[in-house]
């Protein structure tokens, strides 16, 4: 079994996928892919990831605005606490800040930022945080926001290991994508074989960033199984253990989902 802990399933290329949502989540399960996270990043696809979740017992979801996404007017602490009204809903996110294609609306950034972290914080919900080229804003926004009964996951992490152990520090789990697997990743490499097992996760963040053999195609949850095999080669252990590790990780920070 292994988790998929961050996908986008509504933004899939079908047509790479079997022609259908339905044939990708099939082809995923063949290839030992039990459960997956389909992330929300906007109110405009907010229903549509909710619905895909409702519709399948192994997908859950998350609701929130990723940072590129902010726009003018910023989801309130209540309105984000609102769409956590949902069964399926597990996470706050994705959330956090993204200066390297929207450093021009960093005000607004961490605005949103901070309201998720203070819904999660009431709500006891992890949230999921997206950060490039924002290293000491997120983490100054986590201390003074967050809580630490609502510490997430650094999602597709690609910052430095002393950024991931302040994130640890803070009760924060890591998870690493396909990006690992590229040429030029050798520090997050040396990231992947430090972070403690059980605060790792494993992601495709499809349709994006696929893996290694995969490089240059659309990214699907089945492509998973490559990157957790990556890591495990990396780690010295089986991909059994691996996945055995990530999966009860998926199921511990994302308490909703055990219902």
């Amino acid at each position: 079994m292994i988790v998929d802990s961050h996908c986008h399933l509504d933004r899939l290329n079908l047509e790479q996928c079997g022609g259908s949502l339905a044939a990708a989540l099939e082809g995923a399960r063949a290839d030992g892919v039990s459960h997956m996270l389909c992330v929300c990043i906007s109110e405009e696809n907010r229903r549509t990831v909710l619905d895909i979740a409702a519709a399948d017992p192994g997908i859950f979801a998350s609701a929130g605005v990723h940072p590129s996404d902010v726009g003018d007017e910023i989801a309130s602490v209540e309105t984000l606490k609102s769409w956590c009204d949902h069964r399926k809903v597990v996470a706050l996110g994705e959330t956090g800040l993204d200066y390297y294609y929207a450093r021009e609306r960093s005000a607004q950034q961490k605005v949103s930022f901070a309201n998720h972290l203070q819904a999660a914080a009431d709500l006891h919900l992890p949230v999921i945080v997206h950060t490039r080229d924002a290293r000491e804003d997120t983490m100054e926004l986590i201390r003074t926001y967050g809580s630490t009964d609502s510490a997430g996951v650094m999602h597709c992490f690609t910052e430095s290991w002393e950024m991931a152990c302040q994130a640890l520090d803070l009760g924060y789990y890591i998870s690493i994508s396909g990006i690992v697997t590229f040429r030029n990743a050798d520090d997050l490499r040396a990231v992947a074989q430090k972070v403690p097992m059980d605060r790792l996760l494993v992601e495709t963040d499809s349709p994006y960033l696929a893996p290694i053999p995969y490089r240059g195609k659309s990214n699907q949850p089945r492509y998973v199984r490559a990157v957790a095999e990556y890591v495990a080669d990396l780690r010295g252990v089986s991909l059994e253990y691996l996945a055995e590790q990530t999966s009860a990780n998926f199921f511990r920070l994302f308490k909703r989902a055990q219902a």
